[in-house]
């Protein structure tokens, strides 16, 4: 027999206060969420050398490896299948007397870059294929563009440079240019040869606007192998605290034809995202959970400390909640399986 709930008088509480029955059932949380977590919000980021065999895992990086051009292909179609939509490639030579000041192998049309473009591009007609633009990787100094003799950077020379880089990698049928060097001025300079070139219409540039030094990409250069040989990168990255600093680049790389942008980290960075949300309000604004914010997550949930599932959720719906609609994130491959359930 079903009891039919008893009345009770009024207890005097507020009607517009009682908020927790808008809750209460886990689909009705989900319909709370402003914004979603959906598979093509997920960019997975691939490091890709000149080693054709090579499967390398990274220890720094939990579940993360680094992979030849015979490599590469089968295991994206393993993603793919699960609703992989979006890669970013970053490449690592390994040959030794590869790098050198100008990052001649950065846009080598026989490195594992350009070559990995085109063998995805075959594999997988339809996957979006995001390039790393940055020298770092291929500089036998190790820092993002050409060096003055007193070791700083030669922004003229470094931006001729990696716009010729972006575009050979256009050239080759990526989908986006993402240039993460934060030299001034850059975004111009690729524009402009992209339209030279005749591919601006075929080629978004994701600009790495509102990037900061700091502690947390240690992880990533164990995979790339891009530490910097001497000094740091203050002098191009944004300091931590440079709040007013990322307003302006996000509207310098704005004015000079970014189609997108990249706030860089994220999980200390929720303001600057929400920042972007309103200065480039009409721009899709991608978050980039980096390695060291990976590594942290994991580490903290192999103590017990957290749930891995539960805390990536939490920190990705961050990311959304102040703004970003994309998201780069090592975490991708477990989000495709994740949000199958």
């Amino acid at each position: 027999m079903v009891h039919q709930a008893e009345y009770l008088p009024p207890t005097g509480t507020d009607i517009s206060s009682v908020l927790q029955g808008g809750y209460a059932h886990a689909l009705s949380r989900e319909w709370q969420q402003e914004r979603q977590l959906a598979k093509n919000m997920f960019i997975f980021p691939l490091f890709v050398s000149d080693d054709p065999e090579e499967e390398t895992a990274i220890p720094s990086l939990p579940n993360i490896k680094r992979y030849g051009l015979n490599k590469l292909v089968p295991y994206v179609a393993t993603l793919v299948a699960k609703g992989l939509r979006s890669v970013i490639l970053f490449g690592v030579p390994l040959k030794p007397g590869v790098k050198d000041a100008q990052a001649t192998a950065a846009d080598d049309p026989e490195g594992p870059v350009i070559q990995s473009i085109k063998a995805l591009k075959k594999a997988f007609p339809d996957l979006y294929i995001m390039c790393d633009v940055c020298m770092c990787e291929y500089t036998d100094h190790g820092h993002c563009g050409v060096l003055y003799e007193d070791g700083t950077l030669n922004r003229e020379q470094s931006v001729l440079r990696i716009g010729k880089i972006a575009v050979n990698y256009a050239a080759a049928g990526a989908d986006c240019v993402a240039p993460s060097d934060m030299m001034d001025g850059r975004i111009k300079d690729i524009k402009r040869g992209l339209i030279d070139a005749g591919l601006a219409h075929k080629c978004m540039v994701m600009a790495y606007s509102a990037k900061f030094s700091g502690n947390l990409y240690g992880p990533f250069r164990d995979a790339a192998g891009s530490a910097p040989s001497h000094g740091d990168r203050k002098r191009y990255q944004l300091p931590s605290g440079g709040a007013g600093l990322a307003r302006r680049a996000l509207v310098r790389d704005m004015e000079e034809g970014a189609d997108a942008v990249i706030v860089k980290p994220s999980t200390f960075y929720l303001d600057i995202i929400s920042d972007a949300s309103k200065l480039c309000k009409d721009y899709p604004i991608c978050a980039y959970h980096v390695s060291g914010e990976y590594a942290m997550l994991h580490a903290a949930a192999e103590k017990g400390i957290v749930d891995l599932k539960g805390v990536a959720f939490e920190s990705h719906q961050g990311f959304l909640r102040a703004g970003a609609r994309l998201i780069i994130s090592y975490f991708t491959p477990e989000f495709l399986e994740w949000l199958e359930q």
